[in-house]
C-alpha cells in the first residue's frame, strides 16, 4: 500500500507539458497561468472559508438542539441548511484531496481526513482513490470510474447487457436520476466503510476510526435532542437533500460530453476540455456547485485554488480558440438538460 501521507493526494500536480514530437499544446497556457500567479496558494481565503463553515454549522446544531428542545417538527426544516453545509464541507475536503488549500501535504490531508471523515463520514481515502482515477482518463470507459456500470449506465453498449431491475433502472434513467440522488448522501458512506479493507492497517485505522467518531457523534446530537422518530426523519432529509446537492453541483460536469475510444490518444489539453463543460459562473452558481462550474479549469489545473478558476478562463478560452478546441460553456438547466438527454439516448434501445 502508499505511505498514508499519499492517500490523499487528488490529480494534484499540474501535468508535465509533454504531448509528442509535435509539441506540447498545454505547456503556452501552462506558462500563461503560472505567470499569472494563478497557481499560488491562498491560504487566508481558504482560513476564512473553512472558519464560517464551521461556524455555520455549530450555528445550525445550536439551532437543532433549541428547536428540537420544544418538541416541534419544525426542526425538519433545518436540515435544508445543514444539507447546504455539508456540501460546504464536501467542497473543501475535495480541495484539501487536490493540494490547493495548504502548501505541505500532510496539512491538506489533516483537512481533509476532518472535513470527509469526521464531518461527514465520507471516507477521504475512498474518495481520492476514486476522484483521481477520474482526473487522469474522464469519461473514459474501463479507465473513469465514474463511467463504469453502476445504478446509471453511461453507453448503449453497457445498457444493452443490463438484465432484471438494473435493465428497468437503464430504460428510464434519466427520469429516475434525481430521485436515486436521494440515496447518494448514505450511498457515500457505506462505500467508504467498505472500502476501509483496502486500506493498510494505519489508514485503516484513522481512516474508520474517524468514520466511526462521525456516526457516533452524529447520531448521539439527533438522539439526545430529538425524539427516535423526529431524529430518523431529520437524518433521512438531510442525507437526501445533501444527496441532491452534491448530484446537483457534479452532473453538470461531464454527462453528454465526448467519451474517448479505447486505444484514443488526446493530450492532456485536449483530454480535459473535450470531456468537460463549464456552467456559466456567477456568485450564485459559484456557491452553489463549489467552483466546480468553472470544470474545464479545474481539470486543467487540478491544483489551482478555487477561487483562481475563474480568473484562469479567459485564458483557456482563448487559449482553445487559437487552437479550434472546442470550449464547452453553458447555463446551468441546459447543463442538466444536456446530461438528461445522454442518459435517455443511452437507455432508448431497451425502450
Amino acid at each position: 500500500m502508499p505511505p498514508a501521507s499519499s492517500t490523499l493526494t487528488v490529480a494534484s500536480a499540474v501535468p508535465e507539458a509533454r504531448e509528442g514530437a509535435g509539441g506540447s499544446e498545454f505547456a503556452p497556457l501552462l506558462r500563461q497561468v503560472r505567470e499569472a500567479g494563478l497557481l499560488r496558494r491562498r491560504r487566508r481565503h481558504y482560513g476564512m472559508s473553512i472558519t464560517l463553515n464551521l461556524l455555520a454549522l455549530a450555528a445550525v446544531a445550536t439551532a437543532v438542539a433549541v428547536v428540537g428542545g420544544t418538541g416541534s417538527w419544525w426542526v425538519l426544516a433545518l436540515a435544508l441548511p445543514a444539507a447546504a453545509l455539508s456540501a460546504r464541507t464536501g467542497f473543501v475536503g475535495h480541495d484539501a484531496g487536490h493540494q490547493q488549500i495548504a502548501a505541505g501535504r500532510r496539512a491538506n490531508r489533516v483537512i481533509a481526513l476532518l472535513h470527509g471523515n469526521l464531518l461527514l463520514g465520507m471516507g477521504a481515502a475512498w474518495w481520492s482513490d476514486k476522484h483521481n482515477k477520474h482526473h487522469a482518463n474522464p469519461n473514459h470507459v474501463g479507465k473513469d470510474p465514474d463511467v463504469e456500470v453502476g445504478a446509471l449506465v453511461w453507453t448503449r453498449a453497457q445498457a444493452v447487457e443490463r438484465r432484471g431491475f438494473a435493465r428497468f433502472l437503464a430504460k428510464y434513467q434519466a427520469w429516475l436520476f434525481f430521485p436515486m440522488l436521494l440515496l447518494e448522501g448514505l450511498a457515500l458512506k457505506v462505500a467508504s466503510f467498505q472500502d476501509l479493507r483496502r486500506l493498510g492497517r494505519r489508514d485503516r485505522w484513522v481512516e474508520g476510526g474517524l468514520l466511526v467518531a462521525h456516526l457516533a457523534g452524529y447520531t448521539a446530537l439527533l438522539l439526545a435532542v430529538l425524539s427516535p422518530a423526529q431524529a430518523v426523519a431529520f437524518a433521512a432529509l438531510h442525507h437526501a437533500l445533501f444527496g441532491v446537492h452534491l448530484g446537483c453541483a457534479f452532473a453538470p460536469n461531464h454527462k453528454g460530453m465526448a467519451m474517448p475510444e479505447e486505444g484514443a490518444r488526446w493530450g492532456h489539453l485536449r483530454r480535459q476540455v473535450l470531456t468537460s463543460r463549464n456552467v456559466h459562473g456567477n456568485p450564485v452558481t459559484d456557491f452553489l456547485l463549489g467552483g466546480l462550474n468553472y470544470q474545464v479549469e479545474h481539470h486543467l489545473f487540478p491544483s489551482m485554488p478555487r477561487p483562481h478558476l475563474r480568473l484562469a478562463q479567459p485564458l483557456v478560452r482563448a487559449h482553445c480558440a487559437r487552437l479550434g478546441i472546442r470550449y464547452t460553456e453553458t447555463g446551468l438547466l441546459d447543463s442538466y438538460r444536456q446530461a438528461l438527454s445522454h442518459m435517455h439516448e443511452v437507455g432508448e434501445p431497451l425502450r
